[in-house]
């Protein structure tokens, strides 16, 4: 019986274009390392937050707007230093003893911060005179996200690899926001200051949960196939 095993690498499509290599041979020349590029992950999550965040506080639709437009062009560039980190790792053979660390806490740091913060842009939409729901719903959607993360890598400490499977991995829940916040730009067509960012963070929150069973129950099973195995 074979085990199942996951992957030690998530499969991203845009990796194999010629634009993401000249990219990767770019910062290959430029003498830009791994690890830094996963740190500079973070820079451009730490600015969608703030902008996030900004969009709260600005008295006008057109200013909220353009905060808005700041974090929707972050959360991809975010994504795009997370594949590019790998690539020079891999492609370029410049993976480090610390490459595994920086690969993963950075982007636990720019989860929590991206939609943590979008929370704090729903201010007001389910609010209580005591507690602002959508402020807890940014915290509860970060931390759902870390979670997925946190089981995928018990997987791989477990020996089974890495399991990427369910319907809000990273690249998932990251675009959930993006439509979000530009579904939030027709905003005051409707009077729903804050309701669509609300919306796509219950369903990151509940997509993350989905995945975390899945992929619970996948690991589980390849420990369980493993044992047999053994015996």
């Amino acid at each position: 019986m074979n085990t199942p095993q996951g992957t030690d690498r998530r499969a991203i499509p845009q990796r194999s274009t010629s634009w993401a290599a000249k990219l990767a041979d770019v910062m290959y020349a430029a003498k830009l390392t791994p690890n830094k590029v996963s740190v500079g992950s973070v820079f451009f999550a730490a600015l969608g937050g703030v902008a996030f965040i900004a969009s709260a506080v600005v008295a006008t639709d057109g200013a909220r707007a353009a905060w808005l437009v700041v974090a929707v062009l972050c959360i991809p560039l975010r994504l795009l230093l997370n594949m590019l980190d790998g690539m020079l790792a891999v492609e370029k053979g410049m993976h480090t003893p610390t490459g595994d660390l920086f690969n993963e806490v950075p982007d636990r740091v720019a989860d929590l911060i991206l939609l943590a913060a979008a929370g704090y842009a729903t201010l007001g939409v389910w609010a209580t005179d005591s507690l602002d729901w959508g402020v807890v719903l940014g915290w509860a959607a970060a931390s759902a996200a870390v979670m997925t993360a946190y089981v995928r890598t018990l997987g791989a400490a477990n020996g089974m690899g890495n399991f990427f499977d369910g319907p809000m991995a990273k690249p998932a829940r990251m675009w959930v926001l993006v439509v979000a916040s530009l579904a939030s730009l027709f905003e005051p067509l409707f009077d729903a200051h804050g309701l669509f960012l609300a919306t796509g963070l219950v369903i990151i929150l509940v997509g993350s949960i989905v995945t975390v069973i899945m992929r619970l129950n996948r690991i589980t099973a390849a420990l369980h196939a493993r044992e047999a195995d053994t015996q």
